[in-house]
């Protein structure tokens, strides 16, 4: 009798993402140099990005234009070193996602997200829409997506519907998946992990996500600690228990002091305290106020972040 691996299937594929922040001047301009520097930090430190997304990437403040410049100029600056993508925001309707799609496969980017439908106004779509809604995109589309389930729309992509799109569609490569519901997550690693990325959104699952057996996760916090996030998945590769989890332990205690102190918002503050590239946020956001920073900074000494991203 063959004694069965025990090694997790993801393992060897495992990998991270930053959902990328985008640099704005104090009065509200794409701050393109600013971008460049950040994107070349990441790209140092070997992380995965996601470009123009809806929360850390500000992207509903984009124009067409600026969304476009901005997937440019991240291929003009990761293409050939680390993965980069397009995320985007939640659409109104399936012509908003082909449309965006459209315009993201002639740039150079590797791969896009498909976000789930959002109707607005609380509104849910039906079973029905929502496969009729990612039927009409996938089909429309021929450049390779990554389907999102997320949270913010308020319902999840049912499990049977990702494997029918799994097995229609080729083009489709992976699954980011952002919901705290672990039942789910394991449902949809289980039907897919061996054919499709899958990732979670944020760190909190992110040990969960690797032990079911899927590729990785996604993170705000890789914007200020790339280095931190990467070191998570080579401790994993490398089967360093007490490394991943040291390495995560800070990561947890840096997401959750960012994030009560304003997110995004706080992460550009603490790296222009820093002398790093980060910008301001644009309208309707504001900056932190300067009474903020100094904790921020506080709390990146005592995890020793500098130490880990080469700043010391």
């Amino acid at each position: 009798m063959t004694a069965r691996s025990t090694e997790p299937v993801g393992r060897s594929r495992a990998s991270t993402f930053v959902i990328s922040i985008t640099p704005f001047t104090e009065d509200g301009a794409l701050d393109e140099v600013a971008l460049r520097g950040h994107l070349r930090r990441m790209a140092s430190a070997g992380i995965g990005v996601y470009l123009g997304g809806g929360g850390s990437g500000e992207g509903y403040v984009l124009s067409p234009d600026e969304t476009r410049r901005l997937l440019q100029i991240g291929v003009e600056e990761l293409q050939g070193k680390v993965p980069v993508r397009a995320m985007g925001v939640e659409p109104r309707t399936s012509l908003d996602m082909i449309e965006y799609f459209e315009m993201v496969s002639g740039i150079g980017v590797d791969a896009a997200q498909v976000y789930s439908l959002d109707q607005g106004h609380g509104h849910r779509p039906t079973r029905d829409e929502i496969h009729r809604y990612f039927d009409d995109v996938l089909r429309a589309i021929d450049f390779p997506a990554v389907l999102s389930t997320h949270q913010s729309v308020g319902y999840q992509v049912p499990v049977p519907m990702l494997i029918e799109f799994a097995d229609r569609f080729d083009h489709l490569i992976g699954v980011n998946l952002s919901h705290q519901d672990l039942g789910y997550l394991s449902a949809v690693i289980d039907a897919l992990g061996d054919r499709l990325e899958i990732h979670v959104g944020g760190p909190h699952l992110a040990l969960t996500a690797l032990s079911l057996g899927g590729t990785g996760y996604l993170s705000s916090e890789g914007n200020l600690a790339p280095a931190l996030c990467v070191g998570v998945i080579n401790a994993y590769k490398e089967n360093d228990a007490w490394r991943m989890v040291d390495f995560y332990g800070k990561l947890l205690r840096l997401s959750g002091t960012f994030y009560a102190a304003g997110g995004i918002r706080a992460t550009k503050a603490a790296l222009n305290a820093l002398g790093l590239p980060g910008g301001f946020p644009r309208l309707p956001q504001l900056p932190v106020p300067d009474a903020s920073v100094p904790p921020l900074l506080d709390t990146i000494e005592r995890l020793g972040i500098g130490a880990i991203e080469g700043w010391e």
